[in-house]
């Protein structure tokens, strides 16, 4: 493995263990150029996925962009990372067991909103707002009432 500090070719596994949730193994690194420690995540892939856009194009499934698109709608809100993790590592089982390796944009932004309901109302709804693509207020409006959230949510957390 790559040192990411000073880009030396090889690093020692200092440690090693399964993840919190048991879908990757956790290694303690460090590089024997520049004495650098850094933490890697090992994961078992089935099967390459591509991912089909809105236009056409093609892109390999990239789970850090995944995370990182949830993370966005779930930024100051209170759930921990491990579920987080959870939540993308069921996405990810959903893809890779449903037999094709050319999957729609639009599978992994439902399969989203729906892990994302379960987990936190609002980051639903964030998240919704960009996917669905709300240009005004009156489509938050539409939404929240064909989803039937809470009153609560609406009010408080919004």
């Amino acid at each position: 493995m790559r040192c990411p500090f000073c880009g030396h070719a090889e690093s020692q596994v200092k440690d090693s263990r399964p993840s919190e949730d048991g879908s990757a193994i956790r290694r303690r690194r460090s590089c024997p150029e520049c004495g650098g420690r850094f933490t890697t995540f090992e994961r078992v892939q089935l099967r390459e996925l591509t991912i089909i856009k809105r236009s056409g194009r093609r892109a390999p499934f990239d789970r850090e962009k995944l995370v990182r698109s949830v993370s966005v709608a779930l930024r100051k809100r209170p759930v921990e990372s491990e579920r987080l993790e959870r939540m993308v590592s069921g996405i990810v089982r959903q893809l890779e067991s449903r037999g094709e390796t050319e999957i729609n944009s639009e599978v992994v932004g439902e399969l989203v909103m729906k892990a994302l309901k379960a987990l936190d109302e609002v980051a639903y709804v964030r998240y919704a707002s960009v996917y669905r693509d709300f240009r005004e207020t009156q489509d938050f409006a539409r939404f929240l009432g064909e989803e039937g959230l809470s009153e609560e949510t609406e009010v408080q957390d919004l």
